[in-house]
């Protein structure tokens, strides 16, 4: 079982090849209905964060950090359009009917990633957190059956490498520095920890997908991902949260207060002006 059903040599995408949205759209890689519903998860989590980050522009505490959270929304956006590039090839929509034309229950991204930005300390915990997570789920999702989603994950891979290593030097920065930041960074990921679980939790078709080497199986992730976790913030000098998830960790689009308010300013424009171009 593949999501890659183009059977022209000349099309296919390879891992490591150099590749585009909009040269994916045209590589003739077509999904799935299993594999389309894997990939929307995985483009619902970087578009949301993405936004997410997006408002740190012009707001972070120093300059250089303007450009860095930037440049990670940036990256996180690109990974977003791969992702509802591919899944939208199964149902004859594009990456912008995807992102802009879906309600808030048609979305399938995890809770974390959609929580409010808060201070810097949150941020860095939330970023954190989905980084290691992101980092483990592309190196084995690399090796998919699915030669579309292998390419993706390839490329994410090298982006989401500086996405971890700049989370981890400001947990130990802040974790290490003044009282005051110390507090903050616990605070932070007091703030964000009850999420955590969600990102394991095993759903179809994921879990069907898993055990035809097309997907990565969530659960299978959990152990590595928190030991990082717990080695980062240990060597800051903070305390891993003992925190109980929050209920409803399923990605059925039910459970988030907070997805309707990203996507009214994420989506006014599109809406308001459909089919528009510049």
């Amino acid at each position: 079982m593949s999501g890659f059903t183009s059977q022209d040599s000349a099309t296919r995408i390879s891992v490591g090849q150099a590749i585009t949205p909009e040269e994916l759209r045209s590589s003739g890689a077509s999904a799935d209905e299993a594999t389309a519903r894997y990939a929307l998860m995985l483009g619902d989590d970087s578009l949301m964060l993405a936004q997410r980050l997006g408002a740190w522009i012009s707001r972070a505490p120093e300059l250089e950090e303007d450009i860095a959270l930037g440049n990670i929304a940036l990256d996180l956006l690109g990974h977003a359009r791969f992702f509802l590039t591919y899944a939208g090839s199964a149902w004859g929509k594009t990456e912008d009917d995807l992102a802009y034309f879906r309600d808030e229950e048609e979305f399938r991204s995890v809770r974390l990633v959609e929580q409010d930005n808060g201070d810097f300390g949150k941020t860095i915990a939330r970023q954190l957190i989905f980084s290691f997570y992101a980092r483990e789920l592309y190196s084995r999702l690399v090796d998919s059956a699915d030669e579309t989603l292998a390419a993706i994950a390839d490329k994410a891979l090298k982006e989401v490498d500086y996405h971890q290593d700049h989370a981890a030097q400001w947990v130990r920065r802040l974790g290490g520095g003044t009282e005051e930041s110390h507090r903050r960074m616990q605070a932070g990921l007091e703030d964000v920890w009850a999420y955590v679980e969600e990102l394991f939790v095993d759903v179809d078709p994921t879990t069907q997908l898993a055990e035809a080497d097309i997907a990565v199986l969530p659960s299978s992730l959990r152990e590595p991902v928190m030991q990082r976790l717990r080695t980062v913030i240990e060597e800051a000098g903070l305390t891993v949260p003992e925190v109980k998830g929050a209920y409803g960790a399923d990605r059925t689009g039910r459970f988030s207060e907070h997805r309707g308010y990203i996507l009214a300013e994420m989506q006014v424009l599109a809406r308001q002006h459909p089919g528009a171009t510049w």
